[in-house]
C-alpha cells in the first residue's frame, strides 16, 4: 500500500484511540529548568525499569535531554488538568512555567513538582529520531511518591495530541 492511498481520516481517528496519560516532563541543564506536557509515554521494561517517551524534535527540552542524558516524568492526579495546562501553553521563556508550579530538585537534579503524585528521574539509555519526534528510552534511577491516586489521562482533558 502506498502512502498516497492512506485514509487520512481513518488514520487520525484510530491513532487518537490509543490511550495516553498526561505527564509533566522536567529537564535541567546547568541552572536552567524546563518542563512540558508529555502524553506519548509508556513503560518499556521491568528489569531494568525503563520508560519510553516521544518528544517534539524541534523543542528546547529535546535538546536539553540530548545534551544532559536525563529527564524526569511527573505523574499528575486525575484532577490536575489545570496544572497540566500550565505546561501545555506556550511559555515566555525557558523555565517560565515553573513560576506557577512549585518544585524541588530530585536526586538527579531534575524538577519534581510538589503537587504531582510523584515522579521518576531517568537516565537516557537509548533514542530513535524519526519523524517529527524523538523517542527517548530512560532507565528509572530515582522514584519519589508524594501520594497515591488515579492518574490524569488525555481522554479526560478534552485535548487532542495524536492522529
Amino acid at each position: 500500500m502506498s502512502e498516497a492511498s492512506l485514509d487520512q481520516a481513518a488514520k487520525k481517528t484510530l491513532l487518537r484511540k490509543i490511550p495516553h496519560g498526561v505527564f509533566i516532563c522536567g529537564v535541567a541543564e546547568g541552572e536552567e529548568v524546563n518542563g512540558f506536557t508529555a502524553s506519548w509515554v509508556t513503560q518499556g521494561s521491568f528489569e531494568p525499569p525503563l520508560v519510553v517517551m516521544a518528544v517534539r524534535a524541534d523543542s528546547t527540552s529535546n535538546g536539553m535531554i540530548q545534551r544532559t542524558g536525563r529527564f524526569a516524568l511527573n505523574v499528575l492526579a486525575a484532577d490536575q488538568k489545570d496544572l497540566a495546562a500550565v505546561f501545555f501553553k506556550p511559555q515566555k521563556a525557558v523555565g517560565g512555567r515553573f513560576d506557577a508550579a512549585p518544585f524541588q530538585l530530585g536526586a538527579l537534579g531534575l524538577p519534581i513538582l510538589d503537587d504531582a503524585l510523584g515522579a521518576v528521574e531517568c537516565e537516557l539509555v537509548g533514542q530513535v529520531a524519526a519523524g517529527d519526534h524523538t523517542v527517548f528510552v530512560g532507565a528509572v534511577k530515582n522514584a519519589v511518591l508524594h501520594r497515591d491516586a488515579a492518574a490524569l489521562e488525555l481522554s479526560a482533558t478534552g485535548w487532542q495530541y495524536g492522529g
